[in-house]
């Protein structure tokens, strides 16, 4: 086999090796150079040559936000780098693993003048778990033992790292020697969810307040799927004092579940809006996209609220009251057996108001004219009833997605870490490389056009489909109350009259298009069909009627 002469890349092969991270991201670069060869002369480890590196990092996130495991981006030095930084922002809040190893020169050579140069080593402070410079001053096996400790730590902490790394010239020279490495032995884990349960007597303080409460709130924000928590979630809906609230992306699904959030608020007045105030609300998962729940919550603070997390302490509604570091499979594992039910018509209450704002929702779009709500409702009615990943871009088309039912069938997934638009393409791009079921990527035209590189590879499977809602600008912002009394509207706006036909011509994917319901319809029979090439259809949404139609639909809800 082929190994670098350089001790520091054979030292990042053989330690990822050892902990079992096997996927790596490699954009092109000479300084980076033994890295490359280290990798990808290997039979462990699956590389992926990305060339734009903002797109390489999210391509990383995907996967990593799929496989539950730490993905390796390997870059060259200088500006390179600063490139993954809005992927690391959104790994370090979203809890994924990312290794970032970046490839820089030799310390005598920094800060004289010699091209493609920055300050390197800890550039990430404030949005990585931790950093490390590899150092030649220090011995080998120093270097390996911290070198090990740091992927550690991605793994348990569930977030990105950065491990710098100098390399002298010649960058290329290779042998068939490995050099041998310090055997560093696996930590055995404490129980299976590696976590310690919390004392009984303390939580029982607080099974006491939930026992008498009669109006307790659960709000899950984005969740990865887990059929431990939706089998809790059930049992905690035999509760009638319980109303649990889901976004789009908790992936939890119930009869009993309020999940359309800003359906339920919008024709709320004050005298509900009282009996909705909860006495007790609990919020699991990450964060939460409606603003109408945050308005609200904010202005009716419960008495208590608790937030279930091994790592945040999320105080949203400026109340918290209790952090529970802890996952929330647990949490509910032994809360179960000190808790009891309360008589109390609060779930039932609401599940009938949800049930009026559900008729009055189909009453509205049976009329509605074609428009971007009208292509949500479109898509979410035509939808294959096999499993399958449903990706979603940020800004307007999370929250559309936030107003439908959707079926139990999908597992859904947005960036809502730092709720960006620049890498949702790329993101979906690589969570679909491990998904046995085929990945639907629905985007509005700003988020897609801004990481249209994401198509830049040749890792898209013929599974992989996009839908383009392509409305002419950032539509959200005609919605938004106050940028069109500003005179810069188009500043906001950003409109344009771009399509993505040429580009899904250069990258080879299958272009359909819909400009009218008809249109629309009659390409999404056959739009998840298997194909040879991926599938990619663009609708053309009215830019002037956009956001007349949702003001409509929320003033016909009240």
């Amino acid at each position: 086999m082929i190994y670098s002469t350089q001790e520091f890349a054979q030292l990042a092969a053989h330690y990822c090796k050892e902990n079992n991270i096997q996927n790596i991201i490699i954009s092109p670069g000479s300084r980076n150079a033994p890295l490359t060869i280290s990798f990808t002369n290997h039979p462990f480890f699956n590389c992926f040559s990305i060339v734009d590196e903002r797109s390489a990092a999210f391509f990383a996130l995907g996967i990593a936000q799929q496989t539950k495991k730490p993905t390796v981006l390997v870059c060259t030095s200088g500006s390179a780098l600063l490139n993954y930084y809005p992927a690391i922002a959104e790994a370090f809040y979203s809890d994924i693993p990312l290794i970032i190893l970046s490839a820089d020169r030799p310390k005598h050579l920094l800060e004289i003048g010699d091209g493609q140069t920055i300050r390197q080593e800890n550039v990430f402070a404030n949005h990585i778990v931790d950093s490390l410079n590899l150092n030649t001053d220090i011995s080998l096996s120093k270097n390996s033992f911290q070198f090990d400790a740091i992927l550690k730590l991605s793994i348990l902490k569930k977030g990105p790292v950065h491990i710098n790394i100098p390399f002298y010239e010649p960058l290329y020279d290779t042998t068939s020697t490995a050099i041998s490495f310090p055997k560093i032995p696996q930590k055995e884990k404490k129980s299976l969810l590696n976590e310690t349960p919390l004392e009984v007597a303390y939580l029982e303080k607080f099974a006491e307040k939930w026992n008498n409460a009669s109006k307790k709130m659960v709000l899950i924000g984005t969740h990865h799927p887990s059929e431990l928590l939706q089998t809790q979630i059930n049992h905690l809906l035999e509760d009638p004092s319980v109303l649990v609230l889901t976004e789009t992306t908790s992936n939890i699904f119930h009869d009993k579940t309020i999940n359309g959030i800003d359906k339920l608020i919008a024709p709320l007045q004050e005298e509900e809006l009282l009996k909705l105030q909860p006495e007790i609300l609990l919020t699991l998962g990450g964060m939460v996209v409606s603003k109408k729940i945050k308005q609200f919550l904010r202005k009716h603070q419960p008495k208590e609220h608790w937030h279930v997390n091994p790592k945040w302490k999320q105080d949203t509604f400026h109340c918290l009251t209790q952090h529970f570091k802890i996952s929330d499979a647990l949490f509910f594992s032994q809360f179960f057996f000190i808790t009891k039910i309360k008589e109390s018509n609060y779930q039932e209450h609401f599940l009938k108001q949800k049930e009026i704002v559900n008729k009055k929702h189909h009453e509205f779009l049976k009329t509605a004219p074609f428009s971007d709500l009208k292509s949500f409702e479109t898509i979410f009615n035509t939808l294959p009833e096999q499993k399958m990943q449903l990706q979603l871009a940020n800004s307007a088309t999370i929250r559309y997605s936030q107003l439908f039912n959707l079926p139990d069938t999908l597992e859904i997934f947005c960036n809502r870490g730092t709720s960006g638009i620049d890498g949702s393409t790329s993101t979906a791009c690589g969570a679909s490389i491990y998904k046995k079921e085929s990945t639907l990527f629905i985007t509005g035209d700003i988020s897609f056009f801004y990481d249209n590189n994401a198509l830049w590879n040749k890792y898209l499977k013929a599974d992989f489909r996009i839908i383009l809602i392509n409305n002419s600008g950032g539509g959200i912002f005609r919605f938004i109350e106050g940028p069109k009394s500003t005179n810069s509207l188009e500043y906001f706006e950003t409109p344009h009259q771009l399509h993505a036909k040429h580009l899904c011509k250069q990258y080879q994917i299958e272009y359909l298009k819909a400009s009218n319901l008809i249109e629309l319809e009659n390409h999404l029979k056959d739009f998840y069909t298997s194909s040879n090439r991926p599938k990619l259809l663009e609708i053309s949404t009215p830019q002037e009627l956009n956001d007349v139609v949702l003001k409509k639909y929320f003033a016909f809800l009240k």
